[in-house]
């Protein structure tokens, strides 16, 4: 009776087992690699995949280099396989400009015979795209993601951020930054030397801004915490443009330096930190 017993179980286990494997996805991951060229004063947009990250550095080649990782899950390979026919990413190029955009479930372009081979249950599989980009030191660059990290540096041109949600890290050299951020954390990092810029306008939902000052940045500036959130300054290089305006937990109008470039920081809940010189490596 014990041996039928010890049978049973087993059988229940590999069962069981078997059960759980089936319901587990399985995984691929897919590299696609691009180039073209693109001189100074080029303007690059970017459109991520919902879920992924983006790395974007400058460098002194005349040339976009697009790195592109795809992560792909599916009940079975042959799944993965309908889904890896129409996800990756398309580019479309004029004189001065490229545009990138993420192609998968969550719009639907490409080869409109390949989507109208694609089962509906293929359509709520998960997928994520993490870009390695090199781009031209002098560039314009518009970049929109959904929820993943940002790393951006080197580039010296109007920089345009949109993402839902995200740990970005952004090392400036010159030229504007505009970002619109849901919610995460930003270091945002500037040059020891004197900042040549025409503005800076970032505003965070919700989560952490950091600001990592260096002694010779001359900038006015505007920081406004809402909805709860806390101004924070950490260093002694910004003075009140007013005096008779002080500095608050929930908003302050500097000076550094000798004041010019504006700088617009909004964050609604969370802390925005003004602080001295750059993050220690």
């Amino acid at each position: 009776m014990n041996t039928l017993f010890r049978c049973i179980a087993y059988v229940v286990l590999i069962v069981a087992c078997s059960a759980i494997a089936l319901s587990q996805n399985q995984k691929r991951t897919i590299e696609k690699n691009y180039s073209v060229p693109s001189g100074p004063g080029n303007t690059l947009t970017i459109f991520g995949a919902p879920k992924g990250s983006m790395t974007i550095t400058g460098s002194a080649a005349n040339e976009i280099e697009i790195a592109a990782k795809i992560t792909l899950e599916g009940p079975a390979q042959t799944v993965i396989d309908q889904l890896a026919a129409v996800t990756g990413f398309i580019t479309e190029e004029s004189t001065g400009m490229l545009i990138v955009k993420t192609a998968g479930t969550h719009n639907r372009l490409g080869d409109k015979k390949l989507w109208k081979k694609v089962p509906k249950n293929v359509l709520t599989l998960p997928f994520r795209v993490d870009y390695v980009l090199k781009v031209p030191r002098y560039l314009d660059l518009n970049v929109n993601g959904g929820d993943g990290s940002l790393n951006i540096s080197g580039i010296e041109g109007a920089i345009r951020v949109s993402y839902g949600q995200t740990q970005a890290s952004v090392t400036l050299v010159g030229g504007t930054f505009t970002a619109q951020l849901g919610e995460g954390e930003l270091d945002l990092r500037f040059p020891e030397r004197s900042w040549r810029s025409g503005m800076v306008d970032i505003q965070l939902g919700t989560g952490n801004m950091n600001l990592w000052l260096p002694t010779t940045l001359s900038a006015d500036i505007d920081a406004t915490a809402l909805n709860g959130g806390s101004v924070v300054v950490k260093t002694d290089q910004l003075k009140p443009r007013d005096k008779r305006v002080p500095f608050t937990e929930t908003a302050i109008k500097a000076r550094s330096g000798n004041g010019g470039v504006p700088f617009k920081l909004t964050v609604g809940t969370g802390t925005l930190s003004l602080l001295s010189t750059t993050r220690p490596q």
